[in-house]
């Protein structure tokens, strides 16, 4: 709120109140609006299928940007089965206030928020719909203090419902798109709607990533592609979008989600961690070019 009462940039939206806003909406749009200005870059991981490996796929790719030497917060955003607090190792861990709001738990350098670190218990659940999620949403943005960043990495839930199309809306221009699949055409007629929603939303695509694309026997080398191959690449070059990785099947990386170890700090030589890595440093790439 400081900022934009101290910021003299006359053209913007947060200088003068709507015309069909009262006190308390314009105040609200004011605080997320200062709490966004403060965020350079913002990626949102999208797929419109569940269990495609996004909430991984998400924490890896944020941790890759840390290391590559940039400032990332890491917002989970999935208000019915929030991932991040188990991922991380974090399930017991509370964020606690301050006068300018709720201060973000910290992992590898990275600022993290979840409704999963608000709940008395991981185990409760949060019953919520309609309105209330665009709500929830909102003051996850705009009541953590997130600070100055260079990326804001947001894990969003399967699909193109409230989630996503609020995360869209709060975060303005500088958001675009990484959209998760694996290679097979099941998943590939529900990823393709994520696509539809980013077109009719005008939100950029960053590139697209392939999980669980191919298995490598640890005994006998041997390559299984168990959900078939280059479905994603496939469905990239058909919307004309950059294929960023394809990321290989490997046990060691359920072991890490389920043990608060993320696979790309325990084991940053696979060839998982690699095409993650890979995979963050062309969105970096791709931001630069625009």
């Amino acid at each position: 709120m400081s900022k934009c009462n101290s910021c003299d940039d006359s053209s913007c939206a947060t200088q003068k109140k709507g015309a069909q806003e009262n006190d308390e909406q314009f105040q609200r749009r004011q605080a997320l609006e200062s709490r966004i200005c403060s965020i350079d870059k913002r990626i949102l991981v999208m797929s419109g299928k569940g269990g495609v490996g996004k909430s991984t796929t998400a924490v890896n790719m944020a941790i890759a940007l840390s290391q590559q030497g940039h400032r990332v917060g890491l917002l989970d955003i999935d208000l019915h089965g929030p991932s991040l607090p188990k991922m991380l190792g974090l399930e017991d861990i509370r964020p606690n206030g301050s006068e300018e709001g709720i201060i973000p738990l910290e992992f590898a350098g990275l600022k993290l928020m979840s409704i999963g670190f608000l709940l008395e218990k991981t185990s409760d659940a949060m019953i919520i719909r309609g309105p209330m999620k665009n709500s929830a949403i909102q003051q996850l943005l705009a009541d953590v203090v997130w600070g100055e960043l260079d990326y804001l990495v947001v894990d969003c839930p399967p699909g193109t419902g409230d989630e996503p199309l609020s995360a869209v809306q709060m975060l303005g221009g500088k958001a675009a798109a990484v959209i998760v699949t694996t290679p097979q055409d099941v998943a590939l007629v529900d990823v393709e709607k994520s696509i539809s929603f980013c077109q009719q939303l005008k939100l950029p695509i960053i590139g697209m990533i392939e999980n669980m694309s191919g298995f490598i026997c640890p005994h006998c080398d041997k390559r299984s592609d168990i959900f078939k191959s280059g479905g994603g690449s496939r469905l990239a070059e058909k919307y004309s979008i950059p294929f960023l990785a394809q990321v290989p099947l490997d046990p060691r990386i359920v072991v890490a989600g389920d043990s608060g170890k993320p696979h790309i700090l325990s084991h940053p030589e696979s060839e998982c961690s690699l095409a993650l890595e890979h995979a963050a440093e062309e969105a970096h790439q791709w931001w630069q070019q625009r």
